[in-house]
């Protein structure tokens, strides 16, 4: 949407509109990239609690607003239940307290990131607030960090901002075991 065209929305619009704008073009980046077109060193920004998290472009296939989540009894707390995305029923995690961190609560920047159909398609994670596309050969590689757990790639970086990030692996998570088990 043209800057020009935003001015002309009521001002409670513009919000709405631009974060539509931004949803847009950060979809248009992840296929460009998860079709070989977009830069190979590209990662989805993320926000899990107080954890700055990098997701590889190719294991989500899109990123959900906020959806109303059916419990099911008997699970566990990370796992909050199903949800309707597009006609698909997925199970949505807490990723912050799948991490052993505190139960989140839904904000108005928290998102789903839908995990790609390539590898599930029926899992989704909440995360606190999507960031945009970070491009880790602009970051430097924290050598002595290489703590592989099950979800990490053990890669940690350091952008301009001084800022750590945690290279995550949405693979990872999903053919763990403990992910495997959501009942009590």
């Amino acid at each position: 949407m043209a800057q020009e065209e935003v001015t002309n929305l009521p001002p409670e619009q513009w919000k709405s509109s631009r974060l539509r704008d931004f949803q847009a073009r950060l979809l248009e980046r992840m296929e460009a990239a998860r079709d070989g077109s977009g830069m190979r060193d590209g990662r989805l920004g993320v926000v899990v609690g107080d954890r700055h998290c990098l997701l590889d472009l190719r294991e989500a296939s899109e990123i959900a607003n906020f959806m109303p989540v059916t419990k099911v009894p008997l699970t566990k707390d990370w796992y909050l239940g199903l949800a309707n995305v597009r006609g698909n029923l997925i199970g949505v995690v807490d990723l912050e307290r799948y991490l052993g961190g505190e139960q989140q609560a839904w904000g108005k920047e928290s998102r789903v990131i839908v995990v790609s159909t390539v590898l599930s398609g029926t899992s989704g994670f909440m995360v606190s607030r999507v960031l945009g596309l970070r491009h880790i050969q602009e970051m430097t590689l924290l050598h002595g960090m290489d703590d592989a757990s099950e979800i990490s790639t053990g890669k940690r970086y350091l952008d301009r901002n001084q800022q750590e990030w945690i290279e995550i692996s949405l693979a990872a998570i999903i053919g763990d075991a403990r992910f495997l088990q959501v009942g009590l």
